[in-house]
């Protein structure tokens, strides 16, 4: 079993983890001093074990009140979820936009206005 030395508040502290646990052990030592860190800073050198608790209830005041938050996300997740579908909506785009349609009728009335006139200027065939 490793044994690893950690640094809370200015103090070492030897401690025996799991192998492969070493990481997480540090991570959660980090996390220990820096609650410790400030507690020093205000009130100055604390008894060792005043210190780990004072440390330790903000932290765990801290988690408290993320499973809290957590517990209320986890409710309105679960009422989101717990909702019906809404109702598909229908969407009706028009496959042809209305301004093509007069273009068209606009070309279709010079094409007839062209035939009329090679109509009329075209010799009789006969």
């Amino acid at each position: 079993m490793p044994e690893i030395d950690i640094t809370i508040a200015g103090r070492s502290f030897a401690v025996a983890c799991q192998a492969g646990e070493e990481h997480f052990l540090r991570s959660a030592a980090a996390m220990l001093d820096a609650e410790a860190q400030p507690l020093v800073a205000q009130m100055g050198r604390l008894p060792e074990g005043r210190m780990l608790l004072m440390a330790g209830l903000m932290l765990a005041d801290k988690t408290a009140a993320l499973e809290d938050e957590m517990r209320a996300l986890k409710s309105r997740l679960a009422e989101l979820e717990a909702r019906p579908a809404p109702e598909p909506q229908r969407i009706e785009v028009p496959v042809i936009p209305p301004q093509v349609e007069e273009t068209l009728a606009e070309i279709a009335a010079r094409a007839e206005a062209l035939a009329q006139k090679l109509d009329e200027n075209a010799p009789a065939v006969g």
